[in-house]
């Protein structure tokens, strides 16, 4: 059987999301998000996107800035010590031009997980008394979208039952969460969709094959012959991959365990000039629509402050990056 050719340039694997798509992402707040990813998906002016995440960052929040996203669900946005606001999704909510739907940590990760596992919901106790399970906050509810029109959104934000097995009381049942797309960033795929991914793993897995397509944005392509020399050390098969797309540093920047460092300067930069519309489109001017493709962005940061946050092959982390004293 001839094998299937998955990979492609970043515009053509972008271009397999829709207008409206449920949208969920690797990584975890500054850490190997697809940014490279983002900036095409704000180029080529995506509307009305769902974004699903455990937990957010500057990647959503470039995302948001721009007008891409209609809802946010999740339980944190930000840029940890470089902007711990997000700033841009605090603005849209007061225009009125994002619907947030509002979880807790542990919800979402249940929510991605029930949806990897293929059932409808999870139990937990988690968050039982808090003003997430006040139905007056049920976002989606108050804007009619939980109508059955959306396969995507369930019907209930969540729902009280009793436990019959050990009469533990009563519990809640969160629903799965099923994106129509998951984007990950990766440090190596094999050429036919192996992923191995080193360093923390977050919830990628649990994302993934929640998702009904899978985008990987790698580091570099390697053989798969040489991911499966150790097979113990994969995420995923390439059954599960639908595209794939080679790029280096494109998760600058945010940081990619063994690869490269955080981009702090960077993220403070984008922090202070997006507080306003005016600076945010001013900025997304500068860095996404000014540059024509991934390249260019690199060409644009320059050599000297890109090999500054490549890591040390020894250390896993750059040692030329100046960190924090007293």
């Amino acid at each position: 059987m001839a094998k299937t050719n998955k990979r492609m340039s970043l515009t053509e694997a972008i271009s397999m999301i829709n207008d409206g798509d449920m949208l969920t992402f690797s990584g975890f707040t500054i850490w190997r998000r697809p940014m490279a990813a983002i900036y095409e998906i704000v180029r080529q002016q995506k509307k009305n996107l769902h974004l699903v995440e455990v937990n957010s960052g500057t990647h959503s929040e470039v995302l948001i800035g721009a007008g891409c996203v209609k809802v946010w669900e999740s339980c944190w946005i930000g840029h940890e010590l470089f902007g711990k606001l997000g700033a841009n999704l605090a603005r849209k909510v007061k225009t009125g031009e994002l619907i947030v739907n509002d979880y807790s940590h542990v919800h979402m990760v249940l929510r991605l997980m029930a949806g990897a596992m293929g059932v409808p919901y999870l139990p937990t106790a988690a968050s039982m008394g808090t003003d997430i399970l006040n139905p007056e906050f049920d976002t989606l509810a108050n804007n009619g979208l939980r109508n059955g029109e959306n396969p995507k959104i369930p019907a209930q934000k969540y729902e009280f039952a009793k436990d019959n097995f050990f009469d533990m009381g009563e519990l809640l049942h969160i629903p799965a969460a099923r994106p129509d797309v998951c984007i990950m960033l990766v440090q190596q795929v094999g050429e036919e969709g192996t992923v191995r991914i080193s360093g923390q793993k977050y919830t990628d897995e649990e994302a993934a094959k929640a998702a009904d397509k899978v985008i990987v944005i790698a580091e570099e392509v390697v053989p798969e012959e040489y991911l499966r020399r150790e097979p113990d050390r994969n995420l995923l098969p390439p059954y599960m991959v639908d595209a794939i797309v080679e790029l280096p540093m494109a998760g600058h920047p945010t940081g990619c365990y063994g690869r490269y460092e955080v981009d702090g300067d960077f993220m403070r930069n984008f922090y202070s000039s997006t507080k306003t519309q005016e600076g945010f489109d001013a900025w997304a001017k500068e860095w996404i629509f000014d540059v024509k493709d991934h390249f260019e962005y690199l060409e644009k940061l320059g050599v000297k402050r890109l090999e500054a946050l490549r890591a040390n092959s020894a250390l896993s982390y750059s040692n030329k990056v100046k960190r924090g004293a007293r």
